[in-house]
């Protein structure tokens, strides 16, 4: 059977997989709530979910540093990957060889359509199905919430300070919490400067926890550069995180715009 991915590239199934790589973490973890463990023969040193995976799957390097020879190793016949976490490059080599699934995901209805794709692919369509129902209804009730409009500054870096701008999945799931990005630039991930933040003067500064680890000393600095803003630490996996983790991202959302109200 031919399938076609999110970046429009063809390749071919001649049956279910057996022996399949992620070099996605993400869709490591999803591979992992639609019951694939036994078919799941590799995965990256950044698959941190789920524990057992982590300490116990072949490792096939880093997602933009792929290892060939070990991939090789493990005979895989599909590798599930991605084009803003994976290197073009290194997914176009992947795909001379095995059949490459590519994920392009920025909102919250591409991600659904990947998770599906993936149960077809792996034929457990009746749980993928299960996933993205229960996800949307989750994302449902967050619609129902009445919360006021904040504008707010993303920071997923630091030395220099980086953001997000509004085509990036962040930014959808910002919008989802009523959050006004304050971020307007062509640049996926732009550096701001100190005089920019302090500019700016958004009602929020969320410190993401990936990929630069924020944590409480950091929030001072940000808070000389911009007394009015609230500036909190936030779990960057609920935020960025675009495969099965969304099942618990409207409850974390829900929570942290309660604290901040």
């Amino acid at each position: 059977m031919i399938f076609t991915d999110q970046i429009g590239h063809k390749f071919e199934l001649n049956s279910v997989p057996k022996r399949i790589i992620s070099i996605v973490p993400s869709q490591t973890e999803l591979l992992y709530d639609l019951g694939l463990d036994e078919k799941v023969v590799g995965i990256t040193k950044f698959c941190i979910h789920p524990k057992e995976w982590y300490g116990n799957k072949n490792r096939v390097g880093g997602t933009k540093n792929i290892n060939f020879s070990k991939i090789a190793e493990l005979k895989p016949d599909l590798i599930i990957a991605n084009k803003e976490e994976n290197t073009k490059e290194q997914v176009e080599e992947l795909q001379k060889i095995y059949p490459v699934y590519t994920s392009d995901i920025s909102n919250l209805e591409e991600s659904l359509a990947m998770i599906n794709d993936i149960g077809i692919l792996t034929n457990t369509k009746e749980k993928s199905i299960s996933i993205t129902e229960k996800i949307q209804y989750e994302f449902n009730k967050l619609t129902e919430q009445n919360f006021e409009t904040k504008r707010v500054l993303y920071l997923i870096w630091k030395n220099p300070y980086m953001s997000i701008n509004q085509n990036r999945f962040i930014n959808d799931m910002m919008q989802r919490c009523g959050f006004q990005n304050v971020i307007s630039s062509s640049v996926d991930y732009p550096e701001i400067s100190e005089d920019q933040i302090s500019s700016l003067n958004p009602d929020l500064i969320l410190l993401s926890s990936e990929p630069y680890p924020f944590k409480e000393n950091h929030i001072k600095a940000l808070q000389i550069l911009s007394p009015k803003s609230k500036v909190i630490l936030v779990d960057g996996e609920y935020f960025s995180w675009y495969g099965s983790r969304l099942l618990g991202s409207p409850n974390y959302f829900i929570s942290l715009l309660n604290e901040i109200t």
